[in-house]
């Protein structure tokens, strides 16, 4: 009898701590929101902006702690594929511990690698600090808590490893660009003649892309001050939109503004206006086409990684043509030959005109997120809300990088020549990192 009571007494005993141990895991198993994902992204936008950070610069920022997460997140995913081998130098993270939890993870290893990228680190440290509050107060502690804030350190280092050997650090040891004596050049324009910004940036290591120089765009319309000539007819193509926009028109062109360099002058007093990006723009449309789909932290972390991708290489081939080509920009011609008096309804960025930045960025991240979420995608784009600006609808993401092209001449800084190509150089840009990157195995 003492015997049986005994075996019973073990064998509830041991009922009990395996009910105990689930209970433990289960308490541990803590969940990811996508939406967690989504803040995290905005945020780091919020610091780009505060720190004023270039287009180019910002793309880089975005691309790196994407592609952490991810990596992360498809190691645990037999569904999608690791980008290592498919990126340039990127070789694969270390195995994911079993007593990590591989998605506070990967949004760790994206806010450590955000902050590293940044100037504002306090800003990022004060949202990852409110996080991990969350996180301690639906029990995440011991063990689990250790072993992944060390993993995504891990992870952290493994990617600015590979980040700097991008050529970034050596770029800003260059020379300065020179402003040539030639009427045809690229000049700094007013109010602030900010200086060329990132003349480098072509020698920045591709993602995806084979070189810079894979999607150079036809050449631009040779210089001509003669009245009759091609290039002058653009000029003054730009000259008479300005003369006659419409409500919608200026609408547009300053929902698509993304000048991080916007300079407002009050007599002797001269002080910066921030926006965001092109890219952080378009990071914005991410986060709605995720949002609006209900995606899963997977699914979003596949669309930022792709559009970072298509917007990263689409600076570099961009950037690549401008400092080739290096033509002047039409406020420069107008002042000059037309009308001294004249401005753009936006204020010119400070690097040369062809072709254009936002219409290359706009049609290489079109591409990317038609390529997840589909063709006709309806969606309303209020990404600019935040700085004052009105939400606009669009019906695809083609027809919203179409608008977002289109915008440049309305608000007066590119001729048609850096539109029209630029959207053709951005599309088959985007069009080449979509056959070449798989991120969902073959079912």
């Amino acid at each position: 009898m003492f015997n049986e009571v005994k075996s019973k007494s073990i064998g509830v005993l041991l009922v009990l701590l395996i009910l105990v141990s689930a209970c433990n895991n289960e308490k541990q198993a803590i969940k990811v929101d996508a939406n967690k994902m989504h803040e995290t992204m905005q945020h780091l936008t919020d610091v780009i902006v505060h720190d004023i950070f270039s287009p180019p610069v910002a793309s880089r920022i975005y691309t790196y702690p994407s592609v952490g997460a991810y990596e992360i997140l498809a190691a645990k995913d037999s569904t999608y594929k690791s980008l290592a081998g498919q990126l340039h130098g990127l070789t694969p993270i270390p195995p994911i511990p079993d007593n990590v939890n591989h998605e506070i993870a990967a949004l760790q290893t994206m806010l450590l690698l955000g902050k590293t990228l940044i100037f504002s680190e306090d800003k990022m440290d004060e949202f990852i600090n409110d996080w991990h509050a969350e996180l301690d107060a639906q029990g995440w502690s011991g063990e689990e808590k250790d072993a992944t804030l060390a993993y995504a350190d891990e992870v952290k280092k493994h990617i600015l490893d590979w980040a700097d050997k991008d050529n970034y650090k050596q770029t800003r040891t260059f020379e300065k660009f020179t402003v040539k004596e030639d009427v045809s050049r690229w000049q700094p324009t007013p109010p602030a003649y900010i200086e060329a910004i990132e003349p480098h940036w072509s020698k920045i290591r591709t993602f995806v892309i084979d070189s810079a120089a894979q999607f150079t765009p036809e050449l631009p319309t040779e210089f001509s001050t003669d009245k009759n000539s091609q290039f002058f007819k653009e000029v003054m193509q730009v000259y008479d939109v300005k003369q006659s926009l419409t409500p919608e028109q200026s609408e547009i062109a300053s929902f698509w503004d993304c000048n991080p360099y916007v300079m407002n002058v009050h007599g002797h007093v001269m002080f910066a206006t921030k926006k965001v990006t092109p890219g952080g723009h378009w990071i914005g449309i991410v986060k709605t086409a995720c949002k609006q789909t209900d995606a899963s932290l997977m699914k979003s972390a596949s669309a930022y990684v792709l559009t970072s991708l298509a917007l990263a290489d689409g600076f570099i081939s961009c950037w690549d043509e401008k400092y080739r080509s290096n033509l002047i920009r039409p406020e420069t011609v107008i002042n000059k030959y037309i009308d001294e008096e004249w401005t753009p309804l936006l204020q010119t960025p400070p690097f040369p005109e062809y072709t254009s930045g936002h219409s290359v960025i706009s049609g290489a991240a079109g591409v990317a997120l038609t390529s997840i979420f589909g063709e006709s995608f309806h969606f309303v784009d209020s990404t600019e809300v935040k700085y004052g600006l009105t939400a606009r609808e669009f019906d695809s993401f083609t027809a919203a990088s179409d608008e977002a092209a289109i915008s440049r001449l309305y608000g007066g800084i590119h001729y048609m020549p850096a539109i029209e190509n630029g959207v053709t150089q951005g599309r088959s840009l985007g069009k080449f990192i979509v056959d070449h990157i798989t991120l969902k195995e073959e079912e």
